[in-house]
């Protein structure tokens, strides 16, 4: 069976559940991969560096009897929850898998609605983040002296925990863009490794042409690689300003950059119509047929374990660029953690998302194959210059530290970005079945998500 996969942000359908919520928080609002051997990032009792005065908060309350409730869904959760009990055993931590994107975001607004039943600490992904922030349901983490670890993380990655002005979470993994290819056939068809979208295309012409049942990568629509890349196009599409005004531009140079890269591709049928994550979609891989993939560092795991068959075969490069030798990146997927306001264990919970996130936790993640989010790891020797056997030997660890880095800060998603994700397939997916324009979906994207957010109360801005 194949692994279950990372790019959770990029799969994500909104149900009309956590639409309804959004009105509510608005409301609420305006009237109050790899394996890798562990590196310390540890400097005080809960892996980080608050003030003397909050750090000693934080291990008091790691030493007092607590219950915490942890609504999360990653395979390497239960080992992170077995850890941080055996080192605090006055904390207990019940795990709860409440289900992933939609399912778990919609049970967790529907809970806050209900002011019972709501958890003590949630994993959300980046994306959604905002949504959740908007009507103060998350804790603000600086209070307890978490804004120090600000200098433990890339300033996007950063940005993306960081509502309002207030610190909402901290990062758990993160997925810098790469170029995942096959070398096998990249070198059976004389194929280039592209350092430009512009060599990019031309592979995929010339690949296509030599074998029609081949293609440089698939696609069938998929929201989350499209903000991705709007991110590393430069764009800035989504502007949140105070608690109501939205600005929607669509239309903005960097969305417009990665529209005329892309609609060529999807018009003259060279790239796969094939929906990840699907059967097909991992025989492609395996057979070489799928010859890349643009997307997060997390894959690396997702083809050692899914497409194991394909050992040897595959090679990570840095992503394309829209210019020749600029260094622009963007993430596609990664998660925080994030302590609900109504939760009444705030500093336990703020110790153990530190720990997590900063401290020993980060080193169990990144050793289990989700893809760190902490500095420390990502530049360490020991992570970096691992060799890995399915990708030939190569220390794909390097090519993905150095994307880390590069990724632009600044960027932001909706507040209601759950819900615009789930309308794409009937707007810009209409592009994929004959019946509509890249550059037409996206308006048409625009339009809905401008017209929903009115409707929950925004003051949308429609460029």
């Amino acid at each position: 069976m194949p692994a279950t996969p990372r790019s959770r942000i990029s799969r994500t359908v909104a149900g009309a559940a956590v639409g309804l919520a959004v009105a509510g928080a608005l409301a609420a609002c305006s009237s109050s991969s790899s394996s890798s051997a562990p590196v310390s990032t540890a400097s005080s009792p809960s892996g980080s560096s608050a003030s003397a005065s909050s750090t000693s908060s934080l291990a008091a309350a790691l030493q007092t009897p607590t219950t915490l409730t942890w609504w999360a869904w990653a395979p390497q959760d239960k080992q992170l929850v077995t850890a941080f009990e055996k080192l605090y055993p006055k904390v207990t931590v019940n795990l709860v898998n409440a289900g992933t994107g939609t399912a778990e975001y919609t049970k967790l607004q529907n809970a806050i609605k209900a002011g019972s039943g709501v958890p003590d600490i949630a994993q959300i992904e980046y994306y959604a983040i905002p949504q959740f922030a908007l009507g103060g349901s998350l804790a603000n983490l600086s209070s307890d002296g978490l804004g120090s670890d600000q200098s433990q993380f890339s300033p996007a990655v950063w940005d993306s925990v960081n509502s309002g002005g207030e610190l909402v979470g901290l990062p758990q993994d993160t997925g810098p863009m790469a170029l995942f290819y096959n070398k096998t056939t990249f070198d059976k068809y004389g194929l280039t490794v592209p350092t430009t979208w512009a060599q990019y295309t031309a592979d995929a012409k010339k690949l296509h042409a030599a074998n029609p049942k081949d293609y440089i990568t698939a696609d069938t629509g998929d929201p989350g690689f499209y903000t991705s890349m709007i991110w590393a196009a430069g764009g800035h599409p989504y502007v949140t300003s105070g608690t109501k005004n939205v600005t929607i531009d669509l239309a903005d140079p960097g969305s417009q950059k990665f529209v005329n890269l892309w609609s060529p591709l999807v018009s003259s049928g060279l790239v796969a119509p094939i929906t990840p994550w699907g059967t097909q979609w991992y025989t492609g891989l395996a057979n070489g047929s799928i010859a890349s993939l643009v997307t997060g560092g997390w894959m690396g795991v997702d083809l050692e374990t899914g497409v194991a068959g394909a050992s040897g075969d595959w090679r990570v490069a840095a992503m394309p660029q829209f210019t020749a030798g600029a260094n622009a990146d963007s993430e596609n997927g990664g998660s925080s953690d994030a302590v609900l306001s109504a939760s009444k264990n705030q500093l336990a919970a703020a110790a153990f998302v530190q720990w997590i996130s900063t401290g020993p936790g980060a080193q169990i993640s990144a050793s289990t194959g989700d893809f760190p989010a902490s500095t420390a790891i990502l530049n360490s020797a020991s992570w970096q210059d691992q060799k890995q056997a399915y990708f030939g030997g190569q220390a794909i660890n390097q090519v993905l530290s150095k994307a880390s880095s590069d990724v632009l800060p600044g960027w932001s998603y909706l507040p209601y970005q759950v819900y615009a994700n789930s309308i794409f397939p009937a707007t810009v997916g209409q592009a994929y079945t004959g019946k509509s324009t890249l550059s037409a979906g996206l308006q048409a994207w625009q339009q809905q998500s401008a017209s929903y957010g009115t409707q929950q109360g925004f003051s949308v801005t429609s460029k």
